[in-house]
């Protein structure tokens, strides 16, 4: 008999508690531990696809989309077309690195996806892990001057800078995800941490950067953090190639939409793969630079060798008539 209560009581699995007390074990975990408690079993499947719980990891995730102000998007993103189990899942992680590949001439698959008609960017400042500064900023991408100008957009009014008293711009971390309605999918185009911390040359402001590298462009969202004032004076995003020019909105809106369809990189180490990729960037627009610079250099040296033939060639011609 004792040996029949073992073997019971050692066949007794997770699966074995009432339901709500799984339900609400699980609503605990972090999106990550939820993920992975859905591939368990079918029935903690069916108990982590809650659209409760995901709502509840997004909107503590991401405090901008339960802002004030936002919730005639916080409506659009977190229900109907956008689900928050798909949204958690495309922005938690970064994009894989195959997305970083340059369009050649043999792949024009980025050329054929459809354009967003419309993007939703939810920023997010966090000091020391805490939100200090959210917001919601809905873009219009239809028009002709957004196609053909440079791609920036600005989550921070300079006239109403966001209150960032006794923060330390080192310890700043920020998330700025972009989103697509029609499409319901979604992309993290920054890094959590900072990858380089600047001084304004004019203003004495300290300009916190951060970011990814997509299709061999750089998303580079910048935080002004005016420590005298106590205030984030701007929180913007734009893009850059690798010879350092401004990506237009077409542009952009073509990167955007390769990286929403593409897959993501999860893991413990996004963050130092995100910061390999931006130094691998920045080491290979510096090699384009120098490179661009010898030949001007040796362009002019031989406009110059060519210059002097020309001369010569004219004064021997006059002495020698």
């Amino acid at each position: 008999m004792a040996a029949a209560a073992a073997t019971s009581s050692s066949s007794t699995t997770v699966e074995d508690l009432p339901g709500d007390v799984l339900a609400c074990a699980l609503r605990r975990l972090d999106g990550p531990s939820l993920a992975a408690a859905s591939c368990a079993t079918s029935g903690l499947r069916a108990l982590a696809e809650d659209p409760g719980t995901w709502r509840a990891l997004c909107l503590a995730r991401w405090p901008s989309l339960a802002a004030a102000a936002a919730q005639q998007q916080q409506r659009c993103v977190l229900s109907g077309a956008v689900s928050p189990r798909r949204l958690f899942a495309d922005a938690f992680p970064f994009p894989c690195a195959d997305d970083a590949a340059p369009l050649d001439g043999d792949d024009r698959l980025r050329l054929r996806l459809p354009l967003p008609g419309e993007l939703v960017s939810a920023v997010d400042v966090y000091h020391r892990g805490a939100p200090i500064a959210s917001r919601v900023v809905e873009t219009s991408t239809l028009s002709s001057w957004f196609l053909t100008s440079p791609f920036c957009v600005d989550a921070v009014d300079c006239k109403n800078p966001a209150p960032a008293a006794s923060v330390s711009p080192a310890e700043l971390e920020l998330s700025w995800i972009v989103l697509d309605p029609a499409s319901g999918r979604a992309v993290n185009v920054s890094s959590r941490r900072p990858v380089a911390l600047e001084r304004h040359w004019y203003t004495g402001d300290t300009l916190v950067r951060y970011a990814v590298v997509l299709g061999g462009c750089k998303f580079e969202a910048t935080v002004s953090c005016s420590e005298e004032a106590g205030q984030l004076t701007e929180v913007s995003l734009a893009v850059d190639d690798a010879d350092g020019a401004a990506v237009s909105g077409e542009g952009c809106l073509r990167l955007l939409a390769a990286a929403m369809a593409g897959p993501r990189k999860g893991g413990q180490n996004q963050e130092q793969e995100a910061k390999r990729r931006y130094d691998e960037f920045v080491r290979r627009k510096r090699g384009r630079k120098e490179s661009k610079a010898r030949r001007e250099v040796l362009v002019d040296l031989c406009c110059s060798a060519v210059s002097a033939v020309a001369v010569l060639s004219f004064l021997a011609a006059v002495v020698l008539r």
